[in-house]
């Protein structure tokens, strides 16, 4: 009798205790030939939800997951959303509670709570094919000031006759619920240009810098477009009249 009720505590305890629980159609169904135009797995990647609460939602290939790479902050509740493309995978983050069957027309929903920086590897552990043993991710949890989920693009031209007005433009979005205060810089040549600006949340910003052709003088000149971390650079040839005209990337 000691050893029945030990059995069936430690199996209780196993189902109950670490939130082991089955897959079902709580977190929806989804059909595997439509992910990429599904709202939520459109586009991977994680989402803020407000305060220290995140989503991510992972679509589970052969052989690999999208996105490979996850990057979430210290201190975060994050609830991820999982589906498959094609065949049964899992979604196993190493260290924790996070591991399910990733089963093709379901979506796998886990949470779990991140309170220290560290590292994380994510694996397959149902066989899906010859290259199961490759796939594989990473999670990083960072700390809290290092974690934004700011994006830069910028657009510049190639080329410019000297003398001609030019621009250096960039888009900054910022996928935070909260507002962004930053300030943007562009540094070509000798030249520095600085923008204060202000972003609301899940919003983005259009900006514009004005460079000043007759003060660079002709040949080339190296630019640097910065955002907090996000760096992009590029390079502005500026010739005579007579070599050529403006030309954009």
């Amino acid at each position: 009798m000691v050893l029945i009720v030990g059995f069936i505590a430690t199996i209780t305890y196993g189902a109950v205790g670490p939130g082991i629980a089955m897959i079902d159609d709580d977190a929806g169904s989804i059909d595997p030939n439509e992910i990429s135009d599904h709202e939520r797995f459109g586009e991977t990647g994680v989402e803020h939800l407000g305060g220290n609460e995140y989503e991510v939602n992972v679509v589970a290939q052969a052989w690999a997951y999208s996105p490979s790479e996850i990057e979430v902050p210290a201190g975060s509740e994050v609830t991820f959303y999982v589906t498959s493309r094609d065949v049964t995978h899992s979604f196993t983050v190493v260290g924790t509670n996070v591991n399910t069957m990733v089963v093709p027309g379901q979506i796998s929903e886990m949470t779990v709570q991140f309170d220290e920086p560290g590292e994380y590897g994510i694996l397959c552990n149902e066989y899906c094919g010859e290259g199961h043993h490759t796939m594989e991710g990473l999670l990083t949890v960072v700390p809290e000031d290092e974690f934004d989920l700011t994006e830069l693009s910028t657009d510049a031209p190639r080329e410019v006759e000297v003398g001609n007005e030019t621009t250096i433009n960039a888009t900054v979005s910022n996928g935070m619920q909260d507002g962004l205060e930053t300030t943007a810089t562009l540094e070509i040549g000798e030249q520095q240009y600085e923008r204060d600006v202000t972003i609301d949340g899940e919003g983005s910003a259009e900006l514009t810098f004005d460079v000043d052709t007759d003060a660079l003088g002709e040949g080339e000149h190296d630019w640097t477009f910065t955002v907090d971390d996000h760096e992009e650079s590029g390079t502005l040839s500026v010739v005579s009249e007579t070599d050529g005209g403006d030309t954009n990337e």
